[in-house]
């Protein structure tokens, strides 16, 4: 993909010459101007690619369909048309889905300012505060820095206020978990404003709805990433601290697990948590003492699902870095074998094979008397065939033959012999 960009304008400026000046048909015209600036490396990820409805006859310009519906939502609003606010809310929602371009486009002319003050007039009307709450969430998918810290008190504040309704706090969960992705401002502001025992305290309050704990653990997980490039240094490390210390998160969700056992969705936003939560000692000794060391060892055993299989070996894969007695448990429970299992029914999966070929170099590198044994499970055919299948695997799986004492052909990548590097 370009690293170079273009306005919608120009784009539809490009369109519209091809449909004016060398007649062709709209969806021609469509997939001739994509190839032109595609061929010139020009990123179209944002770009509405489709033709622009035509000007109405009051002199209004030509607008794409996702904008004339912002249009109408934000005339709505202007007016306080409830019924109307609500049919667009839904339209509008709808279309911001489809892509992101469509969000994109909306937000660029406004639709945070329009979808916000809709929750004013919705006050008080729970079925409307949903659909503007479903609106926002739309609008903000791959947006964050559209939020504004009015939009993170009222988000805060509904998460407060409606505790007891799981469709509320699932809506106004959604939107903070795409506010704080790739946006390490928001994390640290929402975080200040006490959204953490507001999250862990929805998965106790609705430990039986799985959209619930799945969300609200996810949204947990995304305040310890560091994904924001235009920081140099993020909050994860004290925000994971904060969930363990403070907000007693390791039992939360080990406890929430159990009441899924069988939702291999659930299950696998869990473990990836916990994994994301393993970053001291103590924290991993922790979930050994609340059982769940055993209950991930015992999940990987038994179910052979993509998410669960990578997540689990992920969230082991951490405990066997940390605490190396682990390593017994893990083999005595069969965790090995698991992940080997894994490795075989999902050959294609790379993140399947790679976390896998981790687990057993943890394994291994801590105790040397793993390696017989997990070598007569067939672990080096299997991790010898990931390194082939898979380039991201190359590393890790070399790693993992190399610290199972198998034959590994390690390349230098770089003898100093053409050359310095002062040149």
């Amino acid at each position: 993909m370009g690293s170079k960009q273009i306005a919608q304008e120009t784009f539809d400026d490009a369109v519209q010459e091809n449909i004016m000046e060398f007649e062709m048909d709209p969806e021609e015209a469509v997939r001739e101007a994509v190839q032109q600036f595609e061929a010139q490396g020009v990123d179209l990820s944002n770009i509405v690619k489709a033709v622009r409805h035509p000007a109405s006859e009051n002199g209004q310009k030509q607008k794409h369909e996702i904008l004339l519906t912002l249009d109408s939502l934000r005339r709505s609003v202007a007016d306080s048309d409830l019924t109307e606010m609500a049919e667009q809310l839904v339209l509008f929602t709808e279309q911001c889905k489809e892509q992101l371009a469509f969000r994109y486009l909306a937000g660029q002319h406004g639709a945070y300012s329009v979808v916000f003050p809709a929750f004013q007039l919705a006050s008080g009307d729970r079925n409307l505060m949903l659909k503007v709450f479903y609106a926002l969430s739309a609008v903000l998918d791959g947006q964050p820095d559209l939020l504004d810290s009015v939009g993170q008190d009222l988000l805060l504040q509904t998460l407060k206020e409606y505790a007891e309704d799981a469709e509320m706090t699932l809506a106004a969960i959604r939107c903070i978990r795409h506010a704080c992705l790739k946006h390490e401002q928001n994390r640290q502001d929402l975080v200040k404003g006490g959204v953490l025992p507001l999250l862990t305290g929805a998965i106790v309050q609705h430990g039986d709805s799985a959209d619930v704990v799945r969300m609200a653990s996810s949204a947990l997980r995304i305040m310890t990433f560091d994904d924001d490039i235009r920081v140099p240094f993020g909050h994860a490390h004290d925000h994971a601290k904060m969930i363990v210390l403070e907000n007693d998160g390791l039992r939360v969700l080990i406890e929430a697990a159990k009441a899924f056992t069988d939702n291999s969705s659930v299950l696998s936003e869990l473990c990836a948590t916990l994994s994301r939560l393993s970053v001291r000692n103590e924290f991993c000794q922790e979930i050994v003492d609340l059982g769940g060391l055993n209950f991930m060892v015992s999940l990987l055993a038994d179910c052979i699902d993509h998410p669960i299989c990578e997540q689990g070996c992920a969230a082991l894969c951490m405990l066997a870095l940390r605490k190396p007695e682990n390593c017994n448990v893990i083999m005595e429970g069969g965790g090995a074998l698991a992940a080997l299992q894994a490795m075989k029914a999902h050959p294609k999966e790379v993140a399947v094979q790679k976390q896998a070929c981790m687990l057993i170099r943890n394994l291994v590198s801590r105790s040397r008397d793993f390696s017989q044994p997990i070598l007569e499970m067939g672990a080096e055919n299997l991790i010898t065939e990931a390194r082939a299948t898979h380039k991201d695997c190359d590393d890790v799986a070399k790693a993992a033959l190399r610290d199972l004492g198998c034959k590994v052909e390690l390349r230098e990548l770089w003898t100093g012999q053409k050359g310095s590097l002062a040149q």
